[in-house]
C-alpha cells in the first residue's frame, strides 16, 4: 500500500468521478441524480444528505477540476495550483472517524457539509497527498489511443498503462499480438 486506505479510497472516487465526464467517457456519465447516487453508493460515501440538482452541478464542476489535475500531472507547479484551488475553496474540519466498520481515518469535510465541499475536501486532500509524496506520475490517462479515461497507478513498479485491463488493456494486447502475427507472416 502506497497511501493510507482512506487516501486510496478517495483516489478511487476521484478516478470514477473523472471518468464520468464526456471528455473521458465520450458521453455524460452523470446525467442525473440517480447516477450521482449510484457513484456515491459504489464508493460507500458517508454523511451524504439529500441530493439536489445544485449538488449535481457542483459535482460536475468539481469533476472537471479534478480532471485538470490529471492533465497537469507532468507539471508539478500547475498540479499544485489546481489542488490548492480545490482544497482552498472549502471549509475543512479534519476529524477522526471509524464509521461503517472502517478503522480510524481522517475526514476533512465538516460534518453535514454539502456534497461538493465533502468531495472537494476529502478527494482534494487525497490528490494533495499524491503531490506531497512526489508521486504525480501515478496520475495518468489511459494509453489506449481511443480512450480518455484516467487512472491512478498504485502498482509497485508503476507499470499500469490502461484504465481497465479487461477492456482497454485486453484490446491493446490483442491488437499488438495481431500486428506481430501479421509481421511474422509477411513475406521478407
Amino acid at each position: 500500500m502506497i497511501f493510507t486506505h482512506d487516501t486510496e479510497h478517495a483516489l478511487a472516487t476521484v478516478v470514477d468521478l473523472v471518468n464520468t465526464a464526456p471528455a473521458a467517457a465520450g458521453e455524460e456519465g452523470l446525467p442525473d441524480l440517480a447516477a450521482l447516487r449510484a457513484l456515491l453508493h459504489r464508493h460507500r460515501t458517508s454523511d451524504v444528505r439529500e441530493l439536489t440538482e445544485r449538488d449535481l452541478a457542483v459535482v460536475r464542476g468539481l469533476r472537471d477540476r479534478f480532471h485538470a489535475v490529471f492533465l497537469a500531472a507532468g507539471d508539478p507547479a500547475a498540479a499544485v495550483a489546481l489542488v490548492n484551488e480545490v482544497v482552498g475553496g472549502v471549509r475543512t474540519t479534519p476529524h477522526l472517524t471509524d464509521h461503517d466498520g472502517y478503522h480510524w481515518h481522517v475526514h476533512f469535510f465538516a460534518p453535514g457539509a454539502p456534497l461538493g465541499e465533502h468531495l472537494a475536501a476529502d478527494c482534494g486532500m487525497a490528490l494533495a497527498y499524491v503531490v506531497a509524496a512526489g508521486e504525480l506520475d501515478r496520475l495518468r490517462t489511459c494509453e489506449a489511443p481511443d480512450c480518455g479515461r484516467v487512472l491512478v497507478d498504485l502498482s509497485r513498479n508503476r507499470c499500469r498503462r490502461y484504465c481497465d485491463s479487461r477492456t482497454c488493456g485486453n484490446r491493446m494486447h490483442v491488437a499488438a499480438y495481431r500486428a506481430r502475427r501479421k509481421d511474422a507472416q509477411a513475406p521478407a
